[in-house]
């Protein structure tokens, strides 16, 4: 970490960095205006070389999700780039950081990527809730605009693009790609039955390219240095920097942004270690929609392979600490109740599922529950699992399953004690 620089959230390392002329003295634009001298097919295999997969969840390689969209001589339909940036996935907040604080970034990484992708209008899709960001956003645009970087003929190129802010109305369920495009389109969120894929029939029927927006901030570094740079940072199958969001019993909550390739062990130490010299307990690695991971395993490399093999997932970077002090059973129970109240609706397995997780947890939790109850709300969980249009119903499941893989002990102790050991003592 000594001698890092921060490639994204720069915010960190040069003060008013959210300003375009300060972003401009500090290299900003220039991954743009060397992509105009390149052909959009040179642009995306410079990103697919680099090996950025996306950073909002899934990991998927950016530079193949672009080669999904159908040559343009079998589909004329106009093309749209939607940027993912409803973050809603509980602790999760580094995209949130990077629009109020380092924005034209996010701007340059949209329009190289309308560039590489022959792409004339983006829409930045960001959470009502965060209002202070589309504000931020929408005035970078204007900014970039004044300055020649957006519009019909950016830089005297010949190519045009224009970007609109649309802010949604705070669903979680709309950070799911398909439901994004059905609110952007002014229906209700609800997600879609696929195929069709967007990249061949997405937003208003038409070949749709969807990144998360920090994903989307790392393409005008890459562009600019190349993609041998960019893979000297981070591991061999999860190149580049990462920013995770570190939250719960930790001394320093914050968004940490790291050269990669770091443990759990490293990130709990960067953030000043677990609060008031407790014990480490347990772990979310990628925000609440990922598998509970207990102490011992801490010396995990945090990429996204390597999460994976463990039994969870990096997802969005979310890092949640729990210290020793956390009861598991109410900790799922708090989940789940998030993910209850998120539910579209539109399937049965989820609608009823998470309503039923919940009902089972606070019949744990207050001292009403049986032994039968623990198999009983595993099995619920396990259902809902892959049954669902979207990954709301998967999401709700993991906290659950891996609690009672490894904390077993502790769900049962709320049935022999009647109620919660931890709010006991």
């Amino acid at each position: 970490m000594q001698g890092y620089q921060p490639t994204v959230l720069r915010n960190k390392a040069i003060s008013g960095i959210s300003a375009i002329d300060t972003y401009i003295a500090n290299g900003g634009y220039e991954g743009l205006k060397a992509a105009l001298t390149m052909t959009p097919e040179e642009v995306g295999k410079v990103v697919s070389d680099s090996g950025l997969r996306g950073r909002g969840g899934a990991g998927f390689p950016t530079g193949r999700k672009w080669s999904f969209l159908p040559p343009q001589n079998t589909n004329p339909r106009p093309r749209y780039l939607c940027v993912n940036a409803d973050e809603s996935e509980p602790g999760t907040f580094h995209d949130r950081e990077l629009i109020e604080q380092n924005p034209h970034q996010a701007i340059e990484g949209i329009l190289i990527t309308c560039y590489a992708t022959n792409i004339a209008r983006a829409f930045i899709y960001i959470r009502g809730e965060m209002k202070r960001g589309a504000v931020m956003l929408e005035q970078a645009i204007a900014e970039a605009r004044a300055h020649g970087f957006i519009g019909d003929n950016i830089l005297g190129s010949g190519y045009g693009v224009e970007i609109v802010v649309h802010r949604g109305a705070g669903a979680y369920i709309c950070g799911e790609e398909s439901a994004l495009l059905e609110s952007l389109e002014g229906k209700r969120g609800y997600p879609r039955l696929r195929p069709p894929f967007p990249a061949v029939s997405g937003l208003y029927a038409s070949p749709t390219v969807i990144n998360n927006i920090g994903t989307l901030a790392h393409v005008p570094p890459i562009v600019r240095h190349g993609a041998d740079w960019f893979k000297q940072f981070g591991t061999a199958k999860t190149p580049g920097p990462m920013i995770y969001s570190i939250s719960g019993h930790i001394e320093r909550p914050g968004n940490y942004e790291t050269p990669g390739g770091y443990t759990m062990n490293q990130l709990i130490a960067l953030a000043g270690g677990v609060r008031g010299g407790r014990k480490l307990k347990a772990f979310i690695p990628g925000g609440s929609s990922a598998a509970i991971l207990p102490a011992d395993q801490a010396d995990l490399v945090m990429d996204f392979d390597s999460c994976t093999a463990a039994g969870s997932m990096l997802g969005s970077s979310a890092v949640i600490v729990m210290d020793e002090t956390t009861c598991m059973v109410g900790a799922a129970l708090r989940m789940s109740e998030f993910y209850r109240e998120e539910s579209c609706g539109k399937c049965t397995p989820c609608r009823e599922g998470t309503y039923w997780l919940v009902q089972i947890l606070e019949r744990l939790e207050h001292g009403e529950g049986r032994m039968e109850d623990i198999d009983l709300v595993a099995s619920v969980a396990t259902n809902i699992a892959g049954k669902s249009f979207c990954l709301l119903g998967d999401s709700a499941a993991p906290c659950i399953v891996s609690g009672i893989k490894h904390w077993r002990a502790e769900y049962e102790a709320h049935v022999t004690q009647h109620g919660c050991p931890f709010r006991q003592h």
